[in-house]
């Protein structure tokens, strides 16, 4: 299937009479997923079958860890599986108010930080309650290696669209707080991350990201 040890599974080889295995991480489970229908068609009947075999077993431990695995295969599928220009006339909630949103394009790509980390820019046109912006989400890995995205906005209208337009795209709220200087923080995490990937322009350069910074 083009899975890589190290990066998708691990491996203990039997020794002194004693057994081996083939540990599955969650990024080969969720890799196996999305070539079940986006890989060759090799990879995809040999994708299917693995990910079947993975949920069965996965049973066999407990309704629980079969639920778990099936939400890394969910999540894996819909890597890529949408188009920006599919969120169209979206409508959301954030913080009691209604905001309509529609996505005109948009794309992501690294950028070199400051201080020589490597950064992922994600650029998004919308229209938002009729209002036309560009909007941008940097994120970096922060901490214990976290991917963190944040936007700096000054004006509380910028910032409760850019949440609107956050929430449509990912299905989640952002964290909103306000720094001492008056300049608005909107702050995204590893599941607005997830919620990105869904989408073919965005999906390839947050992978890539991932696994160069991951490291």
């Amino acid at each position: 299937m083009g899975l890589e040890e190290g990066k998708h599974f691990s491996v203990k080889k039997p020794e002194g009479g004693g057994e081996g295995y083939v540990r599955i991480l969650k990024e080969g489970l969720a890799y196996a997923a999305w070539l079940s229908v986006r890989g060759s068609k090799e990879q995809r009947e040999l994708a299917a079958e693995f990910v079947e075999y993975i949920l069965r077993r996965a049973g066999e431990e407990g309704e629980d860890v079969r639920k778990k695995a099936l939400e890394i295969v969910d999540r894996g599928r819909e890597v890529g599986s949408l188009s920006l220009a599919d969120v169209r006339g979206a409508k959301v909630d954030v913080g009691g108010k209604k905001y309509v949103v529609t996505v005109l394009g948009g794309g992501a790509e690294p950028e070199e930080g400051g201080s020589g980390r490597t950064l992922l820019r994600i650029k998004i046109t919308a229209e938002i309650d009729g209002v036309r912006g560009e909007y941008t989400i940097t994120f970096g890995r922060y901490g214990k290696n976290e991917a963190v995205g944040r936007a700096y906005i000054r004006e509380d209208a910028n910032a409760e669209r850019l949440s609107a337009l956050i929430k449509a795209l990912t299905g989640e709220e952002p964290r909103v707080y306000r720094m001492k200087d008056g300049r608005i923080v909107i702050e995204c995490g590893k599941e607005h991350l997830d919620g990105f990937k869904r989408y073919a322009e965005l999906a390839d350069p947050i992978v890539r990201w991932l696994e160069e910074t991951g490291r």
